[in-house]
């Protein structure tokens, strides 16, 4: 790590300025500042549609140890704007390592901070709440006034029509008779996809503009809702699809704004949490009375309490904060969750939510517990 580069400072729209020095492209970064409790995988966390827009601080102090695969991605590209850590490795060790994380940065146009006290910084974000930030290089009293001004406006963006799928695209699981899965990417994984894939799926991936009787003609077993960024409520053009979807009757399973878009269209209602659930978080699932570790991404949170009643129950429920994690609807063959399920069947993980979803297609599944 160079101890003395360009010195780069972040300003936070309340006003805030940490210095330290730049890594990574220099170029300016504007966008929403969230943190992650991580502690590995940072270059699936930087190439995660979810983050689209925002500026990732990482708690965790010490990134890049082990280098950049390309293997790794989870999408394309980068879709943060901008990476704060307390430091980094520019030589990582690893037998994978395909280049550094300082090389990755640059590659992409995306500026990095580092030498930030990361543990005041996530201090302030969960007493605060998420800010809107930039990271520059442009130091002097009078250019940062400029650049704060800069950061009380608002960017006119759509999250999803930027991060999804181009073209529709299939991903057979190469295994015979396998579930024909329809997902709307919102801003899926490509984790995501695998994960699908490991528990027999063939997957169809459509635009998240598709017309609905477009992907209901080709006549799918299920229909899966993607993980993505920004507001659900922000969406209601999708809010209609996915009630065009969900009035199918076909097995359904929502995770993570999919999941906040589904209860959308049962007229429930989603708020912005303070600091979001990014990382690991404790979730209980109420019908098997256990608590399982999960791995989040999002600022919103379905309100359980304004679920319609005797349309759908709330299954899960965060143990920090108590918000909902997981409905169950009774109205419909579906299920959704808050959180970001693994390809893992073991008893440990969250694996099993696939396993339900394959067993709603065989029909074997009564989720309306």
């Amino acid at each position: 790590m160079e101890e003395h580069g360009k010195r780069a400072v972040l300003l936070l729209a309340d006003g805030t300025q940490l210095e330290g020095w730049s890594f990574g492209a220099q170029t300016d970064g504007v966008g929403e500042a969230v943190f992650t409790t991580d502690m590995v995988g940072y270059v699936e966390t930087l190439t995660d549609p979810g983050y689209y827009g925002q500026i990732i601080v990482q708690t965790f102090p010490s990134l890049g140890n082990y280098g950049v695969m390309m293997e790794d991605f989870e999408s394309s590209r980068i879709w943060a704007r901008g990476y704060v850590v307390r430091e980094w490795c520019d030589e990582p060790s690893n037998f994978r390592c395909e280049k550094t994380l300082d090389q990755l940065l640059k590659e992409q146009g995306i500026p990095g901070i580092y030498g930030v006290d990361t543990r005041h910084l996530t201090k302030l974000l969960r007493k605060g709440g998420t800010l809107r930030g930039i990271i520059t290089t442009r130091t002097a009293p009078e250019e940062r006034e400029a650049l704060l001004r800069q950061l009380s406006q608002p960017e006119a963006e759509d999250p999803v029509a930027a991060v999804t799928a181009r073209e529709i695209a299939e991903y057979p699981c190469g295994v015979a008779g396998g579930h024909k899965v329809a997902l709307l990417d919102l801003g899926a994984r490509r984790s995501t996809v695998k994960a699908l894939q490991a528990f027999g799926c063939d997957v169809t991936v459509y635009p998240a503009g598709t017309d609905p009787q477009i992907l209901l003609g080709s006549h799918p077993d299920g229909i899966f809702l993607s993980e993505g960024p920004g507001d659900p409520a922000g969406n209601p053009g999708l809010v209609d699809h996915v009630r065009t979807l969900a009035a199918s009757g076909l097995p359904l399973l929502a995770v993570d704004l999919g999941h906040q878009l589904l209860a959308l269209a049962h007229g429930a209602k989603t708020e912005k949490l303070p600091h979001g659930h990014r990382g690991g978080q404790p979730v209980k699932d109420l019908a098997l009375g256990r608590t399982i570790p999960t791995h989040q991404n999002h600022g919103y949170v379905v309100l359980g309490e304004s679920l319609p009643e005797g349309v759908a129950q709330v299954s899960h429920r965060n143990i920090n904060d108590g918000s909902c994690e997981g409905i169950r609807y009774r109205d419909i063959p579906a299920l959704s969750v808050q959180f970001l399920p693994d390809g893992e069947d073991n008893q440990v993980g969250t694996g099993y939510i696939y396993k339900e979803f394959t067993a709603m297609m065989d029909g074997r599944a009564n989720i309306c517990r």
